[in-house]
């Protein structure tokens, strides 16, 4: 047998061996039979390098050193998902989504919430060509080298999978793994670790390949995008098992809500003999058709929940009040606890959100408090243990003056939270904005941290974010922790920051109210930074999901002169403050003032390029027809509800065709 038939048929051999152990749990030859067959391919792939194959099982033992993890965006957008803990909050979900199909049945689907680091792996004619952390859902990090070293990830794929696509799933440690693992580092008298998910998480990020490979991690795959053909929920999980991804079975099509509850009431009970941990159901819309009509918010999509397993809970002493200072001058109060395990980490502080909550729950230092740690990544006090309240208690008294810079404190008309007004000489808020502005979803500057932001302000380089760019090597040098390499990287990253697209300088301005889809709109909108700053409040309400709240935060900070020097300044720097060439050539405002609602299945566009067509050229997509909608661009498969509802509101029913007619002018 020629030498390269042979190194195939151990490749082989090893996939097949490895995907019945690790995926289907059904060895048929011994671990040593492995290891030998194993080692076998190494040495011969050692001395044949011309053989190289990038899905090699010998991979999976790692070796590459990834210095730097570089940041990738996401070609479809990782979203999170609405949070549910109740039968009337899915009631209440399911009558929203029959109001936007018009009262049609549906089925759901129901898995479990795995609790572990969230993956996106990327295959291309059946083989993983990367791996992408989730990151902020718009961008993370290639961590493709660590991944291939987890053996129920296929490099491979069998069957009759797509040329292209998506797959999503959550990295995890199994309990026993986890458990092992600590073992060996108590053994070696070192701190154990906290919990699976974030020693899962902080795995991915390791710099040595073969340390990620020592680790027991494994991958559950739940969701796939880019791919066409799949026609529901189910099918996409049966497809990927049948093409070699591991898969749970515990999945359950469901017909009713009640289904659905009787489901999360069972592994709500059962989760504890899983071998992995769960903190919920997810339960998607199982019709795919039925999931793009549905569509997304600006953060999550409108067809998936997930129902959360009733959150921990724990009692410890209350010690201290204090008081954070935010970005926009809002006091955040902090309750600084005796430290307490929860829900696998060690909780010490949090957060008691405003006055109204203190006063609410009659909240006092000295007190025993309860504090969960549910839905919210920051534990809260949700009771006190008034039987274990002290006889010389005093009830808390709100601070009225900031505890950083001692300006009298302002709470607004309507609103929970109090605020500092000193938003040009509260040092908090200053640091805030750079931090903010600075930040990975922003102007995403290297080398540059909160930290360093905090240092630069204190050595009084800098006052403000447009100071950024006046920053010499020179002058970061002496600083502490700063060597001329570190010093000239954050230069050089401040420097090609200056190529940061129009929405996300607008983000990074820190406008209240002013978050990365408001940015994106207002951009769309008004195409460059000159036209937004003397846009009038009737003006930004006509945009596209403006409100008032956000219409009065813009037309205020534009009318604060400061503000104003600031973005005069920025824009003398070299940042970009109007749409790209590239931006601007695919807009137009030909659909302006007009919305549309899409429904059904289209020839030539898919849905999302439908709606961005709409968006592209100045006109609205709505998820519902009402009296305000100008057309209901109608596919193949589209509900009879609306067009009943169109056709008694005398909504013109156009085709695709007519559509792009109307786009084409």
């Amino acid at each position: 047998m020629k030498v390269e038939q042979k190194i195939a048929l151990l490749r082989q051999e090893l996939r097949e061996h490895n995907y019945k152990y690790y995926v289907l749990d059904t060895p048929t030859i011994s671990d040593y039979e492995f290891d030998m067959k194993l080692k076998a391919l190494q040495e011969l792939e050692n001395v044949h390098p011309e053989f190289y194959d990038p899905t090699s099982p010998t991979l999976r033992v790692g070796g590459e050193v990834t210095k730097n993890f570089e940041t990738i965006p996401h070609e479809h957008r990782m979203y999170s998902l609405d949070n549910s803990y109740s039968k009337e909050d899915l009631q209440d979900w399911e009558k929203r989504i029959q109001r936007i199909l018009g009262n049609v049945p549906i089925e759901f689907v129901c898995e479990l919430k795995y609790d572990g680091a969230s993956i996106s792996l990327t295959y291309e004619n059946g083989q993983l060509t990367r791996a992408v952390t989730r990151g902020d859902g718009f961008q993370g990090d290639e961590v493709t080298t660590n991944i291939k070293t987890i053996n129920s990830i296929p490099l491979q794929l069998q069957g009759d999978f797509p040329p292209k696509f998506d797959i999503r799933g959550e990295i995890i440690l199994t309990l026993e793994g986890f458990a092992r693992m600590n073992h060996e580092r108590i053994e070696n008298g070192e701190e154990p670790y906290m919990n699976p998910r974030n020693t899962a998480s902080g795995s991915l990020k390791l710099q040595d390949s073969a340390l990620v490979a020592k680790r027991p991690l494994d991958c559950l795959l739940y969701s796939i995008v880019g791919a066409k053909g799949l026609n529901t929920q189910f099918e996409v999980l049966e497809k990927a098992r049948q093409w070699g991804f591991k898969v749970p079975t515990v999945a359950k099509l469901c017909t009713s809500v009640d289904e659905v509850l009787q489901f999360v009431e069972y592994w709500d009970v059962h989760r504890h003999d899983l071998p992995y941990e769960t903190d919920g159901v997810v339960i998607k819309v199982n019709s795919v058709q039925q999931q793009e009509e549905l569509g997304y918010t600006a953060k999550s999509p409108r067809w998936a929940m997930a129902y959360k397993f009733k959150a921990e809970q724990v009692s410890t002493v209350l010690h201290q009040i204090t008081y954070q200072v935010g970005r926009t001058g809002a006091i955040t109060p902090v309750a600084n606890l005796e430290p307490v395990l929860l829900a696998g980490t060690t909780v010490k502080r949090a957060s008691l959100h405003n006055a109204d909550q203190i006063a609410k729950l009659d909240i006092r230092e000295g007190d025993t408090v309860f504090v969960e740690k549910g839905g919210e990544i920051i534990p809260k006090i949700i009771a006190v243990d008034f039987t274990k309240r002290s006889l010389n208690s005093v009830p808390t008294r709100y601070i009225t003056h900031c505890p950083e810079c001692g300006t009298a404190l302002i709470r607004n008309a309507g609103e929970a939270q109090h605020f500092c007004p000193n938003d040009t000489g509260c040092p908090p808020q200053i640091t805030g904005r750079i931090q903010h502005f600075i930040s990975r979803k922003a102007m995403d500057i290297e080398g540059l941290g909160s930290e360093t932001v905090e240092l630069l302000f204190k050595e009084g380089l800098i006052a403000n974010y447009a100071d950024l760019y006046t920053l010499r090597v020179e002058q970061i040098m002496p600083l502490e922790r700063m060597a001329e390499k570190s010093a000239e990287n954050l230069v050089k990253g401040v420097a090609a920051s200056k190529a940061i697209p129009f929405e996300r300088v607008l983000f990074a301005l820190g406008i209240r109210y002013v978050g990365e889809t408001v940015a994106k709109k207002l951009a769309k909108a008004y195409k460059n930074i000159d036209a937004l700053m003397v846009a009038t409040q009737e003006e930004f309400v006509a945009v596209d999901e403006i409100g008032e709240r956000i219409a009065d935060s813009v037309v205020q900070f534009f009318s604060n002169e400061s503000n104003r020097i600031l973005v005069e300044r920025l824009k003398g720097y070299g940042l970009q403050f109007s749409l790209s060439e590239a931006q601007l050539e695919q807009q137009s405002d030909k659909l302006k003032g007009q919305t549309f609602v899409v429904s059904g299945v289209f020839a030539s566009l898919g849905r999302n390029e439908l709606k961005k067509l709409i968006e592209d050229n100045g006109g609205k997509v709505a998820s519902s027809v009402s009296s305000k909608t100008s057309y209901l661009v109608a596919g193949e498969n589209m509900g009879p509800s609306k067009r009943t509802k169109a056709a008694g509101l005398g909504v013109p029913i156009i085709t695709e065709q007519e559509f792009l007619q109307l786009v084409e002018g």
